[in-house]
């Protein structure tokens, strides 16, 4: 079966414009996302190009040759501009329409204009080098877990795997002179090529863009709007697969004093700002392993995994001293304290029971004068 090069690149142009009108829609639904944006006007400045080359005969030369092949690379540059906004990264528009902007230059060269093997050499590498280092960011951005993301990185490397492979078989087999480059076999494969690349990082992409949205709100769900840290269903998730995994567990539970006074006397402004400050500093105090969670109010929860009741009771009243020291210079009749309870986790105890045995512990610290530490089994043995 003969397929003809020309009808392919217009089907590929057609696919492409279509997969860019898709992006520019889901952009258009969610402006916030300038990676939908760029990777919309790539494919239809994509699209653009591959019909441009379509025409290869029909038009003059200087756009079939010059100007579409341009417009192609700038496509490739505003894709690698989509994946680094999509990470997060600057956009650099000089370097993503660097590669159109020297072929421009270079098509002005008679002995580079002229020669097929070099402006398939150069085009190439361009496209090669877009797609590598597109793959490479997207592969940085690997601690967010994503599950498109190893789809996306292996599309892009895929992609540029075929240019570079391009490159060397030009070099060792160059193309007739004069030859129509539509008659070329690497034509028709191109083409092939071309159309998968987009449908596939049309769905890698789209995917990546909602299971990061998914991902933001179930953060969102599980933080507390204040102080960023996980609420008190977080925490007790957090709580209870660290009990069905470790043994030594020690539960903190932090109760500010008087901390209603605070909101009364200096304003809830103040109080907000007591409230993060209190969890910037335990977040400073506390081991990395450490999940500290707010239950409500002015009340909050640690768990400490792999230390024994010793150190538990040395972090609390680490953390006891650290936080009746702040001081605001401009308030200067503001104090702070906090009072904690500690409960040790035995074996086979669950999250329920060991919460409220260190609640019992708080209880009595908080009513044996505040600013203390209460320990659950001296409690329970006195």
């Amino acid at each position: 079966m003969h397929l003809d090069p020309a009808t392919l690149l217009i089907v590929s142009s057609v696919m492409t414009l279509l997969v860019g009108t898709l992006f520019v829609l889901s952009w258009r639904q969610a402006p916030a996302s300038r990676a939908l944006a760029l990777w919309g006007a790539a494919h239809i400045l994509g699209a653009v190009g591959s019909a441009g080359l379509a025409l290869r005969g029909q038009i003059p030369d200087l756009v079939s040759i010059a100007l579409s092949n341009a417009v192609v690379l700038a496509a490739y540059g505003l894709i690698w501009s989509g994946v680094r906004s999509f990470e997060g990264r600057p956009i650099r528009i000089g370097l993503a329409l660097a590669g159109a902007a020297i072929w421009c230059v270079l098509c002005l060269v008679p002995a580079f204009y002229g020669s097929m093997e070099a402006r398939i050499v150069y085009a190439s590498a361009v496209a090669a080098l877009y797609s590598a280092d597109s793959a490479r960011a997207f592969w940085r951005g690997r601690g967010e877990r994503l599950a498109s993301r190893v789809a996306a990185v292996t599309t892009l490397g895929l992609h540029a795997t075929f240019y570079l492979v391009r490159i060397p078989s030009t070099l060792l087999a160059p193309p007739p002179p004069r030859l129509n480059p539509l008659t070329s076999p690497w034509v028709a494969i191109l083409c092939f090529v071309t159309l998968l690349f987009s449908i596939a990082l049309a769905f890698t992409c789209m995917a990546l863009v909602k299971e990061r949205a998914e991902r933001e709100q179930r953060l969102a769900a599980a933080t507390d709007p204040l102080t960023g840290i996980p609420n008190r269903r977080a925490f007790a998730e957090a709580a209870a697969a660290a009990l069905a995994t470790r043994r030594d567990v020690a539960l903190l539970l932090f109760d500010l004093d008087r901390f209603k006074a605070v909101n009364d006397v200096h304003g809830h402004a103040v109080g907000d700002a007591v409230l993060v400050g209190f969890c910037t500093m335990a977040a400073s105090l506390l081991p990395r392993e450490a999940v500290l969670g707010r239950l409500g109010g002015e009340e909050f929860a640690c768990l400490l995994p792999d230390v024994s009741p010793a150190e538990a009771l040395a972090r609390a009243e680490e953390l006891r001293r650290t936080f009746a020291s702040l001081s605001v210079s401009e308030l200067p009749d503001l104090q702070v304290s906090v009072s904690i309870g500690i409960a040790q986790a035995r074996d086979g105890v669950d999250y329920e029971a060991l919460m409220r045995r260190a609640d019992a512990a708080l209880y009595v610290a908080k009513h044996g004068g505040r600013d203390r530490v209460a320990v659950a089994e001296r409690v329970q043995a006195a």
